[in-house]
């Protein structure tokens, strides 16, 4: 627990200390952000404002992790060693904000508010996802376990299993499936991103989620002396609690300067970097299906997009929003910005409140 506390903290902290500092660099290289000219025209005035803010995220939430395990293994509190679970979602995490960094030094070099087009993002994307899966399914512990299980899961892994059709095949089957979700993610946390604090605010409370399903996890470990008669086949669960905090830590720190009016945004950088490590947190502690729910805010504001795009097609040019994503019709109603980002950090909060509920709710019933 106490390794817990001091990922955690150091990720905050370095975060939080850390941002100003990039802010600086950035304005003296002039990488500031472009705003899309068909979006709210409160929005024109973000022009300019340094942005690529996610690379702060990822290096501290990376530095926090390692050296927590250094410090643990000094002190005797824990182990020097990394595990696979905490390896691979470092792996989707700052691969996702690679490409995510792409895509933002794309737009600056280009002096334009689109970066890469769509086949190179969804390719690199592609890459960085099925690099995890195939990983995911590797390094089997002391009792057989991987990080990843061809089952899929809703709070624990289920009886549907994707290895039904013999092991070559419930891979692949597996690696799709792990694409999708990565994918949902990713692009549901950049479409979240748009008003300040919004997509870092929602994003800690799903990452808070992960910080105790992670420690329930281990208390309830199977094979654990304190295991009840119904316990979780995760790989790493104590590692992943871990770096779950670190995630909230740092992107609290990030927060403090990315409220509005924000100093610096976090870009494709954060966004992607966030929305892969939301993924491979589902994924590696079998919580798959349960994220719907989860990270309910980041579905709905994808469906938002999914359900303009799709009724503009069928009915020839109508639309159902003033403007998509959801956060953007609550502007151009008339609502604040502040005012769209707390009521949407609500609306977060209660579809992780559900979702924890669930998750306990189940294990409650198991026994």
């Amino acid at each position: 627990m106490i390794s817990l506390l001091v990922g955690s903290s150091l990720a905050l902290v370095f975060a939080f200390a850390g941002t100003p500092l990039f802010i600086r660099f950035l304005v003296r290289k002039g990488y500031g952000q472009f705003v899309r000219d068909d979006g709210p025209t409160s929005h024109h005035t973000k022009r300019g404002t340094p942005t690529m803010g996610g690379a702060v995220i990822v290096a501290s939430v990376v530095a926090a992790y390692f050296i927590t395990h250094l410090i643990s293994g000094m002190l005797g509190f824990g182990s020097y060693s990394p595990t696979a679970s905490g390896l691979l979602v470092l792996l989707l995490t700052v691969g996702m904000g690679m490409v995510g960094f792409i895509d933002d030094y794309t737009k600056i070099s280009k002096q334009r508010s689109l970066g890469l087009n769509a086949t190179a993002k969804i390719i690199l994307q592609a890459a960085v996802g099925i690099a995890f899966a195939v990983l995911a399914l590797q390094f089997p512990n002391e009792q057989g376990r991987t990080p990843a299980s061809t089952a899929i899961s809703f709070v624990r892994d289920t009886g549907v299993d994707l290895a039904f059709a013999g092991t070559i095949i419930g891979a692949i089957l597996f690696v799709l499936w792990s694409l999708l979700i990565t994918t949902g993610t990713t692009n549901g946390v950049n479409l979240a991103d748009g008003l300040d604090g919004l997509a870092a605010g929602a994003s800690v409370l799903v990452f808070g989620a992960y910080f105790l399903i992670g420690i329930w996890q281990y208390n309830q470990s199977c094979g654990s002396p304190t295991a009840g008669a119904v316990c979780y086949e995760v790989r790493d669960p104590m590692d992943l609690a871990l770096l779950a905090g670190a995630m909230a830590g740092a992107l609290i720190g990030f927060l403090w300067w990315n409220t509005a009016p924000a100093k610096i945004f976090m870009g494709d950088t954060g966004s992607l970097a966030i929305g892969g490590a939301i993924a491979a947190f589902a994924i590696l502690s079998r919580t798959e299906l349960l994220l719907v729910i989860l990270a309910g805010l980041f579905v709905i504001i994808t469906l938002s997009v999914i359900i303009q795009v799709g009724y503009f097609k069928i009915s020839g040019g109508k639309r159902v929003f003033k403007m998509a994503p959801l956060q953007h019709h609550f502007e151009l109603k008339g609502w604040a910005e502040v005012t769209v980002v707390v009521r949407f950090w609500i609306i977060a909060g209660l579809c992780v409140a559900v979702a924890l509920g669930i998750f306990y709710a189940e294990w409650v019933v198991g026994h």
